[in-house]
């Protein structure tokens, strides 16, 4: 049989992959964004992560022009039904106590359900706690389709390891993760991903495995930069830079080279909620993994109070200042505004009644303000000179940053607090 592709979800994560599969099978991309599909269908990709012309030569916008490769946006339920290899990329958040909210795994899982016929696979690469596929997912298929599971179809998992804004480690380079409901399908889904995926595959025990890798990848990488801001916060008490010591350190063959600075976006600050929950439901209270969590969660109000400190050593006027915020993404030369935590920066900054500006060439000031309540300037960097800061902050390490003079939009005695160590030239950082 056919091998006939449904990818739902077309964000960071699903339109990459929809896009690659597109180049050997015929592929159904589904979103409940009618603007995203619509954008897409014309060619363009607000997350920056396709680029046009690559995109437009899998384009497909006629259903019946679907036959051995191509791809297809819609919003459309009908026109993933003849499909038989389902995969999911929806987000999986947390709410606002940071646990963990299944609702776009869920609603999704059951748009797929009720088009699922015998005989077909759905893989999940929705990031979740093990356990999450088979006993969250995999039940709500079994409703909605009046199937038996492992009978009449059949489950996968193969997380995502998208990064955003990386234009090298592109999703068919980068290994991955395959896992089946049984042996056999297992095999089946390493070999789909395999058939595309240049940089190989690695096709686990079992879903929970798959699912577990995953979860800890980011865990991990949260852990590590939790202990670099602690080392920050201590050094910055000492009197010694940072950066200097972590360049010193890295002379050693086996030191980790990670850096301070905000940890956001919708993976490394927000996966480690769902394995900490997966912890405690079997009794286990994850220390390390939750106190790494509220250490990169409070990094917006340090950096917020360190301003503070550096104008009233500068002996400025802390109310009615103006600070200027550069970054307002989760990370440099991406638009995702997820889980930013420059926002906290923001919010602890005007507590203190500071005014501040914030410049982003790459967010979307319609997608800020919506989200989060915050004005943001995005068009010819130029303006920024017609205006004097008592205090600018480096949030994220956008590559324009690098090339432009900010002494000249500083008021005298202003000063740069350069949060990511980007900057040559700077008057504090993290």
């Amino acid at each position: 049989m056919e091998t006939k592709i449904a990818v739902i979800g077309l964000g960071y994560v699903g339109l990459p992959l929809a896009r690659l599969f597109a180049t050997k099978y015929p592929v159904v991309g589904f979103d409940i964004n009618h603007s995203r599909v619509e954008e897409l269908r014309n060619g363009e990709d607000s997350t920056n992560e396709v680029e046009p012309e690559l995109l437009k030569s899998v384009l497909i916008n006629d259903a019946g022009m679907l036959t051995s490769k191509g791809l297809l946006c819609t919003t459309s339920v009908e026109d993933m039904k003849d499909c038989n290899f389902y995969v999911v990329t929806v987000p999986t958040p947390v709410d606002r106590y940071n646990r963990p909210d299944l609702t776009p795994l869920i609603k999704a899982s059951e748009t797929v359900g009720s088009i699922l016929k015998k005989g077909d696979i759905v893989v999940y690469e929705s990031t979740v706690y093990p356990g999450a596929t088979e006993e969250d997912c995999v039940p709500i298929l079994e409703e909605k389709s009046g199937l038996t599971f492992n009978k009449d179809f059949f489950a996968g998992y193969s997380p995502e390891r998208i990064n955003p804004g990386d234009k090298e480690h592109t999703v068919e380079k980068i290994k991955k993760i395959t896992s089946g409901s049984t042996k056999e399908i297992g095999e089946q889904i390493d070999a789909i991903y395999r058939s595309v995926i240049t940089g190989g595959t690695f096709l686990a025990s079992s879903i929970k495995v798959a699912e577990a890798a995953k979860v800890i990848e980011n865990s991990q990488r949260d852990i590590n930069i939790a202990f670099v801001n602690e080392l920050a916060k201590i050094f910055n008490l000492m009197g010694i830079d940072t950066k200097d010591v972590l360049e010193a350190a890295a002379t050693k063959w086996n030191f980790l080279p990670f850096r301070p600075g905000l940890v956001g976006g919708h993976c490394i600050g927000v996966d480690p909620y769902y394995l900490a929950q997966k912890a405690q439901e079997y009794g286990y209270n994850p220390e390390i993994i939750l106190a790494g969590r509220r250490m990169n969660d409070g990094m917006g109000e340090y950096v917020a109070n360190q301003v503070i400190k550096g104008m009233i050593k500068r002996r400025q006027c802390v109310k009615d200042a103006e600070v200027l915020m550069l970054g307002v993404t989760f990370k440099e030369n991406c638009p995702d505004i997820r889980n930013s935590k420059v926002i906290d920066v923001i919010k602890s900054l005007k507590d203190y009644g500071v005014y501040v500006t914030v410049y982003d060439p790459h967010a979307s000031p319609e997608e800020t303000e919506h989200e989060y309540g915050v004005k943001i300037l995005n068009g010819d960097i130029n303006q920024l000179y017609r205006l004097n800061f008592d205090a600018i902050v480096l949030a994220v390490a956008h590559s324009e940053f690098g090339k432009i003079d900010l002494s000249g939009m500083l008021k005298e005695n202003g000063f740069v607090y350069d949060v990511k160590g980007y900057l040559e030239k700077y008057d504090v950082r993290l």
